[in-house]
């Protein structure tokens, strides 16, 4: 009788195909090279402040487009990241509330172009000036429209710092006496990032248990192991802060303690008094030094409280030149912006009696580009959970001799 054929050893390609890929850490050059979380703050501010100079929607949808490539193109992989989403539904909601108080109550804006007329409530003596239904005119809802989109505007780009920084790594970048503040700060801050993830996650759960998740039952259902996770993670928090040392102080003289404050009291007086000199046609004259002035008061006095709260940093954010490119481009499109909506108002501006189509200013665009810069001068933030690799196919087995 012939010989049983042999049963083949597994090749190398087999034997490779089992093996399952480790997870890829960042490394600590590439987490080195992570931009500064300040950095990424005052871009994202500066492009509020440019929203809030100007009502132009063709303006106010390309800061808004400006801010979401540099979202989509730089934000990382983390829980906190995930809140943009959010703050475009509630930018989208401010509008939807804004047009209907106006379809509702009304627009001192004068109109000719009636699109509807809905019944209007007599209203008491006491309430002139208020009315409750009536004529809704398109000059009207094209106000509350450019208004609107200011303060949509205005959420998005704070959308996109909550995105974009790190909150525990700008939490380390304070100074010793906004350190206790900075602390409720970003608790604050990352309390709405962790709330939505619980809420996409236990959605999920109730999805593949074949539960609804969607509706007003479904809400109500997920809203209990929301809230249980927000006590326990309140709970865990306080735990780490308590075991950390948070809220310990060291023995400063008393001489020093009010030096720091009358320090920072009064620079903070001379910031709000300077501002208001600059912003008003009076205070031309004073406006710059004083506010110059209040500055450098609080800053010393920051500087002094901090010997209060003496504390080490692990691995500190160094504020290189990468990040020096961010905040330029950010106070590059403000300063741009002001200064286009002081020379053309009517660009910025447009008016709705009479209706016309706002048009697009061409070097007031072109300043809002510069917007654009961190996406093309920061690094690419680090790839997400590493995936497993595919197994390689099997080579054909080959006829036995």
């Amino acid at each position: 009788m012939p010989a049983p054929a042999s049963v083949p050893s597994p090749g190398r390609h087999q034997r490779t195909a089992t093996r399952r890929a480790a997870p890829v850490a960042p490394s600590p050059r590439h987490r080195a090279a992570q931009l500064h979380p300040g950095a990424w703050w005052l871009w994202a501010l500066a492009l509020g402040t440019a929203a809030t100079r100007t009502t132009n929607p063709l303006l106010l949808a390309l800061l808004v487009a400006v801010s979401a490539y540099v979202v989509t193109t730089r934000r990382p992989h983390a829980p906190w990241s995930r809140s943009y989403g959010a703050f475009v539904k509630l930018a989208l909601a401010v509008l939807a509330i804004r047009l209907l108080f106006t379809t509702l109550l009304g627009s001192p804006i004068p109109g000719t172009h009636t699109l509807a007329t809905l019944p209007e409530v007599p209203l008491p003596d006491w309430a002139q000036g208020i009315r409750l239904g009536g004529r809704v005119t398109a000059e009207g809802l094209t106000f509350a429209l450019y208004d609107a989109m200011k303060l949509a505007a205005l959420l998005i780009c704070v959308g996109a710092a909550n995105a974009l920084a790190n909150p525990s790594r700008l939490l380390k970048s304070l100074p010793g006496a906004l350190y206790e503040t900075g602390v409720a700060v970003v608790v604050a801050l990352t309390f709405a990032p962790n709330l939505i993830a619980d809420v996409q996650r236990l959605r999920a759960a109730r999805r593949l248990r074949g539960r609804p998740d969607k509706g007003v039952r479904g809400m109500l259902q997920v809203g209990l192991p929301v809230l249980e996770g927000a006590l326990e993670r309140s709970v865990a928090l306080a735990a780490a802060m308590d075991a950390r040392g948070y809220g310990r102080t060291a023995q400063v003289p008393a001489p020093v303690r009010r030096t720091t404050a009358a320090l920072t009291l009064g620079g903070l007086l001379g910031v709000c008094a300077g501002t208001y000199g600059v912003l008003t046609a009076a205070g031309g004259t004073y406006g710059v030094p004083v506010l110059l002035a209040g500055l450098a008061a609080a800053l010393a006095g920051l500087w002094l409280g901090g010997r209060r709260t003496p504390r080490t940093r692990y691995r500190p954010d160094r504020w290189d030149a990468r990040a020096w490119l961010v905040t330029a481009s950010g106070v590059a499109v403000a300063a741009l912006t002001a200064l286009a909506a002081a020379r053309d108002p009517a660009a910025l501006h447009p008016g709705v009696v009479p209706l016309v189509a706002p048009s697009l200013p061409l070097w007031p665009a072109a300043a809002v580009l510069l917007g654009l810069l961190p996406a093309f001068v920061t690094p690419v933030p680090d790839p997400g959970p590493a995936r497993t690799r595919e197994p390689a196919p099997d080579p054909a087995p080959k006829e036995p001799s």
